[in-house]
């Protein structure tokens, strides 16, 4: 390699922090520009099409239509139809039968000729991969309210379940958050059977290979393993027992699952703030007869309608919003890209700390009922459920930006973090030891995410904050943490992600964890993560991974073209592991200066998290923002060299 003379090297040195500056500062005025005025961010976030076909069906079910809104989501839609003439889960993904099937209903009701031509496409698509009886069980649900399947399609969910108590096998508390809010409505819609209004009449029995009432395998084509025959089993018995119910034990039942979602219904943010949870107790809330006028209809109306992004053309429905989340992690950005404090940044601080849970009631404390709070929720409001996950993100944030008057809040957060952690060490991301496994294996659970373990990406990012705040009495809880991140490392080096896609996420989160404790017996376990890092850089200096390795971890790190976030991802994991300027980070620098719009923004069309791992994915669209901000500026403020 020739040797550049030293004036020669200046002058590169010299033009490349020129352009690294010009991009971080051309970032950092993007960001800025999208921040409101009270100081916190809220990007879109966007799921696949099953959230928009929803919300028509939603409509359908209720007879409350909003022609103009339903014209809208059904071009949002058509838009998202694939080349196989599905839908899939996330943008270039395979043909989903449960998404296929919601969207092509939705479009019918929203008026699609069924023999238009993608109409006609979608339906041989769906006919192809075995006919709409081979959806999963939420879709099954939704056609049993609509009366396209038998309600023995359905599992046996009995609003009875709700008087068990807590040593039962099955038991609410038993399953994340999530899951508990979208079932107590839906027990009470699935025990009292309601039929929609529909008041266009549409059905699909078109997109089934065999009558709906003639199916007899909804659940045996799935069955896998003697636990889940078991289950099935005790499903059948007791739907066949069901009539035996006194009706004086099912109306105790249904009142107490009303009471139940009613004290968490959350305002106009919704119940958990989430829209299955949302939809359910809205339907709910009719069949027991509220009227449209009163408080709480009006509220989840609402609640639901705020979720909607509505444009000229289009219009889709969020699965929940992000702010909490999205405010933290851009205000990382902006610390890093910061040599002091602004006064934007001291506003998004103020903002979060009034949004800290403190008093308030919340289903974490069933597992630790004398535990203070000190979380933060990943919605505006949402205070039955603090997320660890936002909590550290926030918390390590606020510790960053150094401002003595947070340290109130500072301590909260951090003994509410260490009290949350699970008996094997890791960290969740809303409860504690929600790990009773077998229930992913009743007929309700077909998509294997009923709860709620510990994950390394979450405890990586509590790490992070309980390492860089630094108080002696959490040295016990970062041991335990560490050693099962390090139990949790894959053979390649790399970490699974839970919450972000995939196994670049996962590796980002527990370096930038491990980083904050400065431990030299954790560098070699770090040394194999950089290693697994740089063996799966494209050709082009970026870093992409698809959702496709869920399912398929041989496609760990890979399968798609690179990405600002998890180019980004990648390039602060390198850092976090003392990498200050190998030709792996230099080129992943490199590419997103190039990658980097006009605008100081960086695009792409890619999903970048799951919801559930291979079965419902999610895009943050700050994520193509901020963190390449927090990339660049941690690059320059290690004072690096040029890139070659």
């Amino acid at each position: 390699m020739m040797t550049l003379h030293p004036r020669q090297q200046q002058k590169r040195i010299t033009a490349f922090q020129s352009r690294l500056g010009a991009a971080i500062a051309a970032a950092r005025g993007a960001l800025l520009g999208l921040q409101a005025e009270d100081g916190h961010w809220c990007f879109e976030f966007e799921a696949d099409c099953t959230i928009p076909a929803e919300y028509i069906l939603m409509q359908h079910y209720m007879d409350e239509r909003d022609p103009v809104l339903e014209r809208k989501l059904a071009v949002y839609l058509r838009s998202k139809q694939a080349d196989h003439g599905g839908w899939p889960l996330y943008y270039g993904g395979h043909f989903d039968m449960s998404a296929s099937v919601k969207a092509y209903y939705a479009l019918k009701l929203a008026g699609d000729d069924p023999d238009a031509p993608h109409m006609r496409r979608a339906r041989e698509a769906i006919l192809a991969h075995g006919g709409a009886e081979r959806a999963n069980v939420f879709t099954r649900i939704a056609l049993a309210l609509f009366g396209q399947v038998p309600w023995r399609a359905v599992p046996f969910i009995p609003v009875e379940v709700m008087l068990l108590p807590r040593w039962f096998p099955f038991h609410i508390d038993k399953v994340a958050s999530w899951s508990r809010t979208v079932m107590v409505p839906l027990f009470i819609l699935c025990s009292l059977k309601p039929q929609a209004k529909n008041p266009l009449g549409i059905g699909i029995r078109e997109i089934f290979r065999r009558p709906p009432e003639r199916v007899d395998d909804y659940f045996t084509h799935s069955a896998h393993g003697w636990v889940a025959w078991l289950l099935l089993f005790l499903d059948r018995l007791g739907r066949s027992a069901e009539g035996l119910i006194p009706q004086r034990l099912r109306q105790k039942a249904v009142k107490k699952a009303e009471n139940w979602f009613i004290a968490r219904l959350n305002g106009t943010d919704g119940l958990n703030g989430i829209f299955p949870a949302m939809v359910n107790a809205h339907e709910a809330l009719a069949l027991l007869g509220y009227a449209p006028e009163h408080p709480y209809r009006q509220q989840t109306a609402a609640a639901l309608r705020k979720l909607v992004v509505e444009r000229g053309e289009d219009a889709y429905c969020q699965p929940c919003v992000s702010p909490v989340w999205d405010t933290c992690l851009a205000l990382h950005g902006l610390l890093e890209s910061d040599g002091a404090l602004a006064p934007e940044l001291g506003r998004s601080i103020d903002w979060l700390k009034e949004r800290q849970i403190v008093d308030e009631p919340g289903d974490w404390r069933v597992q630790r009922p004398h535990l203070r709070g000190g979380g933060w929720a990943f919605q505006y409001w949402n205070h039955y459920y603090p997320d660890l996950d936002d909590t550290a993100a926030v918390a390590w944030a606020m510790a960053r930006a150094g401002r003595e008057e947070d340290r109130p809040s500072l301590e909260l957060a951090a003994d509410w973090l260490a009290g949350m952690q699970s008996r094997n060490g890791g960290f969740a991301a809303y409860d504690a030891d929600n790990t009773h496994y077998y229930l992913n294996e009743i007929p309700f659970a077909d998509h294997k995410a009923l709860l709620d373990p510990p994950s390394a990406d979450v405890t990586g990012r509590v790490v992070a904050f309980l390492g860089i705040y630094g108080r002696a009495k959490d040295r016990e809880v970062l041991r335990r943490a560490v050693a099962y991140l390090l139990r949790e490392q894959e053979a390649s080096g790399a970490w699974f992600g839970r919450w972000g896609t995939n196994y670049i996420y996962g590796t980002w989160s527990v370096l930038m964890g491990l980083e904050q404790l400065d431990d030299p017996s954790l560098r070699p376990a770090m040394a194999r993560a950089a290693d697994w890092l740089r063996s799966v850089q494209q050709a082009d200096g970026g870093w992409g991974e698809s959702n496709d390795s869920y399912p398929d971890s041989g496609l760990a790190g890979l399968g798609q073209p690179a990405t600002a976030a998890q180019t980004a991802w990648a390039c602060l994991a390198l850092m976090a592991t003392g990498d200050q300027g190998s030709a792996a980070l230099c080129r992943g620098i490199r590419w997103l200066e190039e990658q980097q719009g006009d605008d100081g923004r960086w695009q792409d069309p890619y999903f970048n998290a799951p919801g559930f791992p291979r079965v419902f994915y999610l895009t943050y669209h700050g994520y193509r923002l901020y963190f390449p901000l927090w990339a660049l500026a941690r690059y320059r403020r290690l004072g690096s060299g040029a890139c070659r």
